[in-house]
């Protein structure tokens, strides 16, 4: 049961982490969110963390939490024409590996 419930959770947020990326390259994408989205990378690929990440599960859970608010936060500030282009780009790009939706 809650192993479903994960398996949901990182397709979806795989899935909008992807929206993101594609999102960056389109020319409409507002430039508050493309530096948003670049700090979140940045961040989450730092070895300079709020908490340590030697602090076994508290290290990783400020990156964790800040990707888990930070990618549907930046997703809904898209232009609905941003959006839907990425969203078909990902839709194309995890179709061609076998991960469509369902």
């Amino acid at each position: 049961m809650w192993v479903n419930r994960l398996k949901l959770f990182l397709r979806t947020v795989g899935r909008e982490g992807l929206i993101l990326l594609f999102a960056l390259r389109h020319p409409q994408t507002p430039t508050l969110v493309r530096f948003a989205t670049i700090g979140l990378i940045l961040y989450t690929l730092s070895p300079i963390d709020l908490i340590p990440d030697v602090a076994l599960l508290f290290g990783l859970a400020d990156d964790v939490a800040l990707l888990v608010i930070g990618i549907p936060a930046l997703v809904r500030r898209l232009p609905p024409v941003v959006l839907s282009d990425a969203s078909a780009r990902v839709e194309r790009l995890l179709g061609r590996f076998g991960f469509g939706r369902g």
